[in-house]
Formats: structure tokens, sequence, C-alpha cells
């Protein structure tokens, strides 16, 4: 702090002010005498030391905005003469700082003031702080200076010893506001002072170590950008020599593509597209990112095969014996095949292969149960036809670019699959297999399924528009097959413009037949076993099929097969079996364990679950082909109270809905059926469907729900090799329903051999082969009482009814 003194004698000073201007004591700097401020002030301070001995003394007072600081500084006129520009002028010198007080009178034009001097000493000795604060202030300057190449003045600011002397040197520093400068002429304490003169200093250093990080950083961007664009330009004119030395005409990159598209075999609306592209592409600088757009977008198009076909095979024997020899029985398929690839030839030989810009291709949907050899029928129609095969599979997908492709402007944007796959068959007329195209979603992306809607339109797709193309692709000479599980999933509109073929399943014969001549050497050689060292008996093929497997398709199949051939393999390795072998049918348990599919007929008629009244087989129609149903009926103890229907396991609104009227149907006609219907109106009845973790709707289980409350009432058992299907409406009128073919490989799987459908259903006949309805027989009815006379078993002579009571 500054020591205490006693105070000073007042100053009468002529007052010189400084517009937004500071001088602190120790600074010397030269004033304009044109400005009548100055001039007026230096005048009255000369004529005051006429009179007085030293020099013409005068008060420097900041003037900011009008307003005078409260603060100044004594200063002596050291020197009146000109100054370097030829003006008049005067060198003055700070002194010290002065507190100015009242206004009062003197000589000439200036403004008097009365003043006293402020004490500006500091502690003798110095602390050590303030040495440490001196020590930081003299190194922080003399870093700036020598920035700045002033190294003249370092030495001067080094030899400063006077902490106040120090402080107020840093009123010379330009990068000081006049705020800052001003904060430091009101401040007396010389230890504070220099205080903030060094926070200013280190402020100033910082920020200026931040502006040439960013100015160095700056100019090294601006260096490597004329660094890259010199050595493009010398990489440039050095390839222009090579090509002038070597005799090439090829021009820059741009020519190259305008000579690619001119070369190129492309649509007429195409090649404008593309030259349009070149034009911008001649347009864009190297660095510019729609350069690479463009580059991308051309070398898309000119890998297209826009007018690259494949010729057809028209040996309609030759194709049909193909697709024989590849796929046992789906006789649909291959018929409609065989169909297209007749009405083809005779179009190609009248001449008729293009109508209306269109030509003449196909949209099939297969829609079957898992297995059933929908994905690999696409390859042996590819494979008939002479055609190239792609698969794009739609499992899963649920971003609608995926199908049209993404616009152009997006980062990382690629045509759709259906351009993809145009692309990788090297041909506009290719087999395009549409996998799992039930299994499309929809989300916030868009609806792949709407995306299909003009794909797969046969009066469309000769115009099909990629989003990243924009332009149009002709589709109307591909073959689309579209592969799917569950008919309900794919959406009308969609399904509407497919031709529909159902693949509903193998036989027993066509599976033994599939296993033999495909799955089996498949296996073999998955196996490393030879042709000639394991056989199967058709037999033990027979009982894989029907009794270790129950499916519509092949897999399962194939899967145990497999497994089989696996297990003889190590039992060789191991030394356990000698090969060649020849599987029977009583070596498979031994082999791959008991079978998992025992037919309800094999069983013992006490195990049977129509062993008991109140149970009916009937058939249903799933995911994976048809199947048996079972349907049981128990009726409640009377003292419990609990009347009305009770309905298990996991049953849609249309299933409950008939068992309604199954039931309705037997309270209104129980007495003409001979049942005690009385039982009914007390007791209450339950009806469970097993297996209820599984859904299940439809209105098919109407006449199998009656037969079984029907047996259930009468306690006459329902035969075990019937099963039945159909819906009942209140009047006992058996009603049409869909899956026939399904359900009657169903039943012959499971092993019944009669089996009741609806008399609307008996068209439906024509589409079974011929082995399954020799092995079945078929039933076709019109009321629910001539299902009731076929599947319950004569009632027994003076045996009162068993009837099942709920727990």
């Amino acid at each position: 702090m500054a020591a205490e003194s006693a105070p000073s004698t007042p100053l009468t000073l002529p007052v010189l002010p400084l517009d937004d201007e500071v001088v602190l004591p120790g600074m010397v700097v030269p004033l304009d005498l044109n400005d009548n401020d100055v001039r007026a002030a230096v005048e009255a301070a000369q004529a005051a030391a006429r009179s007085e001995p030293g020099k013409p003394r005068v008060l420097l007072v900041p003037r900011i905005d009008g307003a005078y600081a409260s603060t100044g500084v004594l200063g002596t006129v050291e020197q009146v003469g000109r100054l370097a520009d030829g003006d008049p002028g005067a060198l003055i010198r700070g002194r010290g700082r002065v507190k100015i007080g009242a206004g009062t009178t003197g000589p000439g034009a200036a403004l008097w003031v009365e003043g006293t001097r402020i004490d500006e000493s500091a502690p003798d000795p110095l602390p050590g702080h303030v040495t440490e604060l001196v020590k930081e202030y003299k190194a922080l300057a003399t870093a700036w200076l020598r920035k700045r190449g002033a190294w003249q003045v370092v030495d001067r600011v080094q030899a400063i010893e006077d902490v106040s002397a120090l402080a107020d040197n840093s009123g010379y520093s330009p990068f000081l506001t006049t705020a800052q400068k001003v904060e430091l002429l009101e401040t007396a304490d010389p230890v504070a002072r220099l205080k903030a003169a060094t926070r200013q200093l280190r402020d100033h250093l910082a920020e200026q170590d931040v502006a040439e990080t960013i100015a160095k950083d700056v100019q090294e961007g601006v260096d490597k950008q004329q660094r890259e664009f010199l050595l493009r330009r010398q990489l440039d004119a050095v390839r222009k020599e090579l090509r002038d030395l070597n005799g090439e005409e090829q021009g820059e990159e741009s020519d190259d593509y305008r000579a690619r598209v001119e070369a190129a075999d492309l649509p007429e609306k195409v090649r404008e597209a593309a030259l349009k592209e070149v034009d911008k592409l001649e347009r864009s600088s190297d660095q510019s990112p729609e350069g690479s757009w463009i580059r991308t977008w051309l070398d898309t198009v000119l890998e297209l095969p826009w007018n690259e076909r494949t010729e057809d095979v028209y040996d309609i024997r030759g194709a049909k014996a193909i697709l024989d020899a590849e796929h046992a029985g789906l006789d649909d398929v291959k018929e409609r095949i065989t169909e297209y690839l007749a009405v083809r030839k005779r179009r190609s030989d009248r001449g008729l292969g293009v109508v209306g810009g269109r030509r003449g291709g196909a949209v099939l949907a297969l829609v079957g149960p898992p297995g059933v050899g929908k994905t690999s029928l696409g390859e042996s129609v590819a494979h008939a036809m002479g055609r190239k095969f792609v698969r794009v599979a739609l499992g899963g997908v649920r971003d609608e670019a995926e199908i049209r492709g993404h616009r152009r402007t997006y980062v990382g944007a690629l045509p759709g699959r259906i351009v993809r796959a145009i692309k990788e068959a090297g041909a506009m007329n290719p087999v395009v297999l549409l996998d799992e195209i039930d299994k499309v979603g929809s989300d916030f992306r868009g609806d792949p399924a709407a995306a299909l809607l003009e794909v797969l339109d046969p009066a469309q797709n000769h115009t099909f528009r990629d989003h990243y193309l924009e332009v149009e692709l002709d589709l109307s000479d591909v073959v689309f097959l579209a592969t799917a599980n569950v008919l309900e999933a794919i959406p009308e509109a969609l399904l509407d413009r497919m031709e529909l073929v159902r693949l509903d399943g193998y036989t027993e014969d066509e599976k033994v037949v599939i296993a033999r001549d495909h799955l089996l050497p498949r296996q073999l050689e998955r196996a490393g076993l030879a042709k000639d060292e394991v056989t199967l008996d058709e037999s033990a093929l027979r009982k894989l099929a029907g009794e270790y497997t129950r499916e519509a398709g092949v897999r399962t199949l194939e899967r145990s097969i497999a497994r089989l051939l696996r297990k003889i393999a190590a039992q060789h390795e191991l030394a356990e079996r000698k090969l060649p072998f020849t599987v029977r049918e009583e070596h498979l348990r031994d082999l791959i364990g008991r079978p998992h599919h025992v037919p309800e007929s094999a069983q013992d008629p006490a195990e049977r679950r129509t062993a008991v009244p109140g149970v009916a087989t009937g058939l249903a129609v799933t995911g994976a082909g048809g199947d048996v149903l079972f349907v049981e009926a128990s009726l409640a103890d009377p003292e419990t109270g609990a009347a009305g229907l009770t309905l298990t396991g996991q049953l849609g609104d249309v299933m409950k809905e008939s068992a309604q009227i199954a039931l309705s149907f037997l309270r209104s006609h129980g007495a003409e059926l001979e049942l005690p219907v009385a039982d009914l109106k007390d007791r209450g009845v339950h009806i469970h469907f097993p297996a209820g973790a599984v859904p299940k709707d439809g209105p098919s289980a109407g006449v199998t729900m009656t037969t079984a409350l029907a047996s259930l009432l009468s306690g006459r058992l329902v035969r075990t090799d019937v099963a039945m299907t159909g819906e009942v409406s209140l009047t006992g009128r058996v009603l049409p329903i869909g899956g026939v073919k399904q359900k009657l490989l169903a039943a012959l799987r499971a092993g019944v051999t009669t089996v009741v459908i609806p008399k609307r259903n008996e068209a439906d006949l024509d589409d079974v082969p011929a082995e399954v309805l020799d092995k079945l027989d078929v039933h076709a009815v019109t009321d629910v009482r001539q299902v009731l006379e076929l599947a319950l078993s004569p009632a027994t002579n003076g045996a009162a009814p068993e009837v099942p009571v709920a727990a």
C-alpha cells in the first residue's frame, strides 16, 4: 500500500483535455498545437512560467464522451516546435497523478483548476509477493516486446525498479483500451496498479496466442489447397504430355464420360439424361461433392444392361423335363410356366414381341407352407427358360427406399433392390424371385409393399422409375416370382397384381420320391459318403416321412436324413458298423430314436383321444400347412351351478361364435336328434381346443364342435378314423370352407381314412392328387345330421351313456 504522507500543497494548473486519450506518469507524448484546447493550455502554462521557476506545467485530463475524469496527470512542457509532419506541436512529459479539485482563474483562455498531488510511493523494502509480481510483469512485457521485434525497449523495461513507474509503463501499450488506461490512471496504489497492468498484459498475450493459432491453421489450410491445386495442374500437364507422346486422344474425365455415354447402347431418354449430367460434371470443380454424385450416378447408368436380353429357350418339352427332374409334384406351377413359355413362343413366331411398349412378362405369387420348395423353384424356372436368376430377400424390409432407391442428394445413396437385381443379372429379362414378400413391414420410413405395386403391375412396370436413377426402366420382360407363407399377410392391392399359385404341400409318396432323388444324394455328399456306401430302403424313407416328421414341406425330412447319415458315418469311424449298409425300417429306432408322430389309428384303442365321448377330430390350416385339430367337450356338475358356455384354447371371435351356433343348434334340435338336451339347461358346457398356446380362428371347426357336443350328450364315441371340416349354421346346414387340399393332406399324414367335407367344396377335390383320394374315403355332406351319422359310433344297447364331467 502507499505510504502515509502529509497532504501536499495544492496546485493551480491549466487543464489540457485529451479526447479519448490517456497519458500516464512517465510517458512523453507529442501534442498538436493546432487543437485550440491544447494551444490554450500550453500558452497559459508558458505565461504562468514566466513568473515561476521551472518548466511550464499543465494538467493532462482525459475527456471521455465530453466528461472529464476525476484524476489527471501533472505534465511539463519539455519543448515547443514542429512535429514530424511540420505542424506546430509540444512535447509533454507526465510527472505524477493529481486529484482534480475546484475550478479557478488564471491567465490565458485555458480552464484552470486546483489539484492535489497523489502519493504514489511503494513500500520499502518490497514484500516478497510484490517482487514476484514485478518479475512476472517484466517477463510478460519482454515476451510481448520480443514478438513485436522491439528489442531496444526490452532493456529499458528490465531496468525499471520502481513499482509505480513499471505499472505506468504499460501506458505505451497500444492494445489497451481507453477504459483500461483510465482504470490504471485512477488506481493510486502502485501495487494494485501493477496487478491490473499484469492482468491486462496476460489476457492480451492469451488472445494473441489464440489468434496466432487460428491464423496458422487457416494459413496451413490455404497452403494445402494451393499445393494440391498446383500438384493437380502439374499432374494434368504430365498426363497431357504423355498422351501427346503416345499419340492418344483421351481428354479429361468429363470427356471420357461423354465418350462412354455416346458409345453405350442406351435408350434415347436415358442418353439425354446422361449427357445432361455430363454437362454438369464439366461445370463442377474437382473438389465439389456434386461431382462425386454425378460420377457415381453415371457409373450406375452405364453398368445397367439397358438393351441386353437373354434368348428364351422355346423347347417346351425340354423345359417341362427340367422342371420335372428338379422338382417332384407342384404340377400347378409347372403347368403355368409351361403355358407361359408356349405363349411366348407363339408370340415370337408371329412377331408380337412388343405390344404397346410392353413385353410379355409374368408375375406369379407362390403361396404355401415352409419347406415345399418355393425358393428353389425360382432357380428351376430360370433354368428351364434359359434366363438369369436373381433372388431378392424381402424378409424384414421396412424402408421404402429399399425398393425405390434413395434420392441422389442423400449421402451414400443407392438404387433400389429391383435396379440392383437387374444390374446383377446383366440382362433386362431375368427371373427375379421376391422371397418372403409376406414378411415386408412398414414404419416411419414408408411402406415397401406399397412401393412394390408399380413393380408388380404388368400394365405399369414398363415405365418403372427408381428414385435414384430418375429415368424410366422397363421391367415388363422380367418374370417376377413372389413367395409367401401366409396369404392373408399380403396387402390386397398387391395380391391383385399377381397370379396366385398355391403350393399346399407334398403327399407321402411325393416326399419319398423327393427324398430318394434329391435329398439323399445331397446329404450323402455333405456327409462324405459315396452313393453305394449307404442306401435307404423305401420303407425307411416312408416311415421317416410319416412318423418321424409331420410337415407340409421336406425340410425336417432332410434334417432327419442328414442326422441318420451322420450317425452311420460316426459309427463307421468308430468301427461299430461296416459299409456298405442298407437302412431299413427296423434300423431307424436304433439310429435316430423313437418316432415323434405316431398316427392316432396306430395307438392302442384305450389311449386314443377319441376313446371317451366328447372328443372329435377336426382339420385346420396353419402357416405350416394343414393339421389335425382335436376338440374336447365336457359338462360341469349340476351342483356347482356354473351354467353357460366356457371356451378355452386361445380362440378368435369367429371360432367363439361357431361354438355358440353349435350349442344353439343342439338345444333347438336335441329332441329330433334323440339327445338329452335337458342337461344343457342347468349344467355348464366347456369346449377346449388343445395346444392352447397357438392362436386359432375361423368358422371351419363348426361341425367338429357340434359333433363333439353330440358325442358328449349321447355318450357315443366319435370314430377314430374320421376327421371333419365345415362351417355350421343355426339350421344345421354345412357351409363351405377353404384349404380343402391342405386339410386332406394333413388327414392323410395323421392316419385318418375318412374325411367329411361340405358338399359345396366337392369341386375342390379336383386339386387333390389322385393318390391321396385313393387312400381317403371322402364324404361330401350338406347337413350336420349326416355328419353325426357318419362320425358317431353306434350306441351301446342297454348301456347308459357316460358323460364326462368337468372337475
